[in-house]
């Protein structure tokens, strides 16, 4: 069976998101944190990554881009209503693993360059993301 041109198209916009939710992945089981989830989904949105390390608990929201410029890391794509999908989906995984409730938790973007583009992960809590964005 073939794939439609739709299909092909989403197939290929999806590789880079991929790529950037693994390059994240790698960095973060480099530095101690243990995968209990990736693009885990509910009515309220996706979570691309939920990690832990004893006594802490990281939600990561993968943000790969090609270009650097002016909001090219994608930070706009980040505002209010996004968070608060954020918001609920962690609130709906929290519900089904009710034993990572007791853990310190953190909400952080991943902002990925993509290849070409050379360049280190930034690292950036939600709560940062809407202080640049006048929300507080």
């Amino acid at each position: 069976m073939t794939q439609s041109r739709t299909q092909r198209a989403r197939s290929r916009s999806a590789l880079p998101g991929a790529w950037a939710e693994q390059r994240a992945w790698r960095l973060l089981r480099q530095r101690g944190w243990r995968r209990l989830s990736s693009r885990w989904s509910c009515r309220w949105g996706e979570l691309d990554l939920v990690v832990t390390k004893p006594g802490r608990l990281l939600v990561v929201e993968v943000k790969g881009r090609r270009r650097c410029g002016v909001d090219g890391w994608g930070v706009a794509a980040l505002g209010t209503s996004k968070r608060r999908r954020l918001a609920r989906a962690v609130s709906c995984w929290l519900a089904e693993h009710p034993e990572q409730a007791q853990h310190t938790l953190e909400v952080v973007c991943a902002l990925v360059p993509l290849p070409p583009t050379a360049g280190a992960v930034r690292w950036l809590p939600l709560e940062t993301l809407a202080a640049a964005q006048g929300e507080g």
